[in-house]
């Protein structure tokens, strides 16, 4: 009769059950953890690319704001320029073509000089003004003559000296041919029945209603 050999323990343990659930709860186990792996590199991986768009966001807004500085406040700007328009144009505009002439005419007295062979004529409308051209003989002692030109550029009347041209001396007389500018409201040089200028199609532009408005 032949006797059955004692069972290896290795064989009696890999056919109990209980090792197989420890075995299944081992790998259940690292499966959890890597699945934990992977969610925390994935989870990293997203916040450094959410982090990146919040900066790139953050950027484009920063160059955004800048880029508007500039736009903010804009229409009180354009009211405020309108106001100082109409000002400089109710202090420094006259009113029609015979204030002008006026004035010139002032200008003449009070300095001594003499104008002769005096023209006005006017330019292409502008938008609001237009531009009136004067151009004049002159003639006077050159201080006299000086005098003139400083009380052109300072009066209250808006006027642009545009050129001088010596046209000779006798007995210490001082003779100059002037071109000076100022500017009418549009309707009031239509009104004014003046001439055209020859080279109105290159007249300089309307004047800034800041232009020398503290001379």
């Amino acid at each position: 009769m032949i006797e059955s050999q004692p069972s290896s323990p290795v064989r009696e343990r890999l056919a109990s059950p209980l090792t197989w659930h420890y075995a299944g709860f081992l790998v259940l186990l690292l499966f959890v953890i890597a699945l934990f792996v992977r969610f925390g590199l994935d989870w990293a991986a997203t916040n450094a690319r959410s982090t990146d768009a919040l900066a790139g966001k953050q950027v484009e807004l920063k160059a955004l704001e800048l880029q508007t500085a500039p736009l903010r406040g804009l229409d009180k700007r354009v009211d405020l320029s309108r106001s100082q328009m109409l000002a400089f144009y109710d202090k420094r505009i006259p009113a029609n073509y015979s204030s002008i002439s006026s004035r010139i005419g002032d200008l003449e007295v009070a300095s001594g000089v003499r104008l002769t062979q005096v023209q006005y004529t006017q330019g292409e409308p502008g938008p609001d003004l237009t531009e009136i051209t004067i151009e004049a003989g002159i003639s006077g002692q050159y201080q006299q003559i000086m005098r003139f030109i400083n009380s052109l550029e300072r009066d209250h009347t808006f006027f642009v000296i545009r050129a001088m041209a010596f046209a000779g001396q006798q007995a210490g007389q001082v003779n100059l041919r002037l071109r000076v500018s100022t500017w009418l409201r549009r309707a009031d040089a239509e009104a004014s029945g003046l001439p055209s200028t020859p080279d109105a199609g290159q007249a300089a532009p309307a004047p800034s209603p800041a232009a020398r408005e503290n001379e």
